[in-house]
C-alpha cells in the first residue's frame, strides 16, 4: 500500500475561515459538515487563461461538445492539423491549454492535440464536478474526435486517463504526470486539511457514492493500472508537495507495461514545462 497521496484536487492552502467554518459545522451536525465538505471538494477554482497559454488558446479551434452521459456541455480545443492525434487532459482547476508547452512540442513532431475544459473548468459550464465526469468527457471526446494515438493526463487528469482506458478508451500509449492514486487517501487528506475527524471522510465517500451512483474506490489509479496492457509512462517529481511521489511509484508497480521517470525540484506544475520532461515525453511517443 502506498503512503497517503496528497489530494490532487486541492492545490491551494485552505483559508482559515473555511477551516473554522468546517469545525463549527462538525460541532453542530455531521450531516451539515459533510454537505459543506462535499461542496468544497467538487468546486474547482476557475482561473483566467494566463498569457503564456494565449497562443494555444487563440490558435485552437474551439467547440462546444455535449456529453450525454453527464448532460453537460464542455469546451474542446483542436490544436494543429495532423491526423495523428493526442488527447491532453488537465488536472483539477486547470484548463485545456495548461499543457501548452507539451502541445507545442508535439505539433513540432507531427502530431495535433485535442484537449478540453472539464465540466466546471475554464470555459465549460457548471460550478461543480467530480472525476467520473472527467472520464465521461474523455470517452465522448474519443467518439467525436478520435481515434487518438496517445493520451496524456496531469494530476487528476492522469487518474482520469487511466480510468478512461480501463473503461474503453483506445490508445496505443498513455502518459500520466503527477497523478493521484488512492481515492480513500485523497478524501482523508482533504478532510484532514479541513481540520476534521477522519470519520467524515467515510461520510464524504458515502455522500458521493449516493449522489453519483458510483463506488469511489473503484477510481483509484492503481486499480485501473492493473487492467491496462498498453505502455504507460509515469512521470512524477520527488518534491511534489501536492501529490506524493509515492502515488506515482505505487501506480507504476501495478502496471503491466510501465515506465517510471522521476524528477527533482519541479513540484506539481513546473514539471509540465520542463524541457527534460518534454524530451522524455517525445522520446516515449517515438518508441515502438
Amino acid at each position: 500500500m502506498a503512503k497517503k497521496a496528497t489530494n490532487p484536487t486541492q492545490s491551494l492552502k485552505i483559508p482559515q475561515v473555511i477551516i473554522l467554518s468546517s469545525k463549527l459545522l462538525a460541532f453542530i451536525s455531521p450531516k451539515l459538515v459533510t454537505s459543506f465538505a462535499a461542496k468544497l471538494f467538487t468546486t474547482p477554482i476557475k482561473h483566467k487563461v494566463p498569457k503564456r497559454e494565449l497562443e494555444m488558446d487563440q490558435k485552437s479551434t474551439k467547440k462546444t461538445l455535449f456529453v450525454p452521459a453527464i448532460h453537460k456541455n464542455i469546451t474542446t480545443y483542436e490544436y494543429g492539423k495532423s491526423e495523428r492525434k493526442i488527447l491532453l487532459v488537465h488536472g483539477w482547476s486547470g484548463r485545456g491549454t495548461q499543457l501548452f508547452k507539451i502541445a507545442d512540442e508535439l505539433l513540432q513532431n507531427g502530431y495535433s492535440t485535442v484537449s478540453f475544459d472539464a465540466p466546471a473548468h475554464g470555459k465549460s459550464e457548471g460550478k461543480t464536478t467530480i472525476m467520473s465526469e472527467f472520464i465521461a468527457s474523455i470517452l465522448e471526446i474519443e467518439k467525436q474526435y478520435g481515434p487518438f494515438e496517445i493520451a496524456i493526463g496531469h494530476s487528476l487528469g492522469g487518474m482520469s486517463v487511466l480510468n478512461a482506458i480501463k473503461d474503453g478508451l483506445e490508445v496505443k500509449k498513455a502518459i500520466i504526470i503527477g497523478s493521484g492514486d488512492i481515492v480513500h487517501d485523497i478524501l482523508e487528506e482533504f478532510v484532514s486539511k479541513l481540520g476534521l475527524q477522519s470519520e467524515i471522510s467515510n461520510r464524504l465517500r458515502e455522500h458521493f457514492e449516493n449522489q453519483y451512483q458510483v463506488k469511489m474506490d473503484d477510481f483509484s489509479a492503481y486499480r485501473a493500472a492493473q487492467k491496462i496492457q498498453i505502455p504507460v509512462l509515469v512521470i512524477h517529481d520527488k518534491d511534489d508537495p501536492e501529490v506524493s511521489v509515492e502515488a506515482g511509484i505505487h501506480i507504476h508497480k501495478h502496471l503491466h507495461n510501465g515506465n517510471l521517470f522521476l524528477t527533482e525540484g519541479l513540484g506539481h506544475r513546473k514539471i509540465l514545462g520542463n524541457q527534460n520532461v518534454i524530451k522524455k515525453i517525445i522520446d516515449f511517443t517515438k518508441t515502438t
